[in-house]
């Protein structure tokens, strides 16, 4: 992992806290927040590295940064690319009060490792990356999550962990620019509509979480 990556990670851990507190300051519960900043640095990092995990059985490696949109259309690029995964969060937490807890904050961008070139045959018939490997990819760092969730609402006294869990593995389920989600629809129909299916079960549930 370079410098870049983790401070982006680091950055990522942050705002996911900041999304999560404020509903909880607005309530008085200041005791929560070391909590959720212990929950999300869990969450950012076991995404993370899961992905990693499986990108390495697939002679590849994922690089993780915070969601930017680089312009609008394929002619009109901005001068700078926009930290969406830092604004829309923030603003859409402090504008609803804190109830819409928005967590699509970081993309992933997959690269080839040299010794894949090695191992042509059977599932590696292809140099570089294919869209299904690419959605294995980011459907790992998804399932994590929702085991994750899974087990922390069966443990009493962190289901915040769970609640926190599941909302991170809904919001990052959106088709949209370059998030898991995308990645994962462009990989297999298949994969993203039943892991879409789950998600929004078990962010439904997370809405019952006080």
């Amino acid at each position: 992992m370079n410098p870049r990556e983790l401070s982006h990670l680091i950055a990522a851990v942050i705002i996911l806290t900041l999304v999560f507190s404020l509903s909880e300051i607005i309530r008085g519960n200041l005791q929560n927040i070391p909590f959720i900043f212990i929950f999300s640095s869990v969450i950012v990092f076991l995404a993370v590295f899961s992905k990693k995990l499986i990108a390495s059985f697939l002679d590849s490696n994922v690089e993780h940064e915070l969601w930017f949109l680089h312009r609008l259309s394929l002619t009109s690029p901005f001068k700078k690319p926009i930290a969406v995964g830092l604004i829309i969060p923030i603003i859409l937490s402090v504008i609803s009060l804190g109830f819409i807890k928005f967590a699509s904050i970081l993309t992933y961008e997959t690269r080839a490792l040299k010794r894949r070139a090695a191992k042509r045959h059977g599932f590696y018939s292809y140099t570089e990356m294919t869209d299904f490997e690419n959605a294995i990819i980011g459907s790992t760092g998804i399932v994590v999550m929702l085991l994750l969730s899974l087990v922390a609402y069966l443990v009493p006294s962190i289901e915040l962990l769970s609640k926190i869990a599941a909302y991170y593995a809904f919001w990052n389920m959106l088709p949209i620019s370059k998030l898991d989600g995308t990645q994962i629809f462009f990989g297999s129909r298949v994969i993203y509509a039943v892991l879409a299916i789950i998600t929004i079960i078990f962010a439904l549930y997370a809405l019952l979480i006080i």
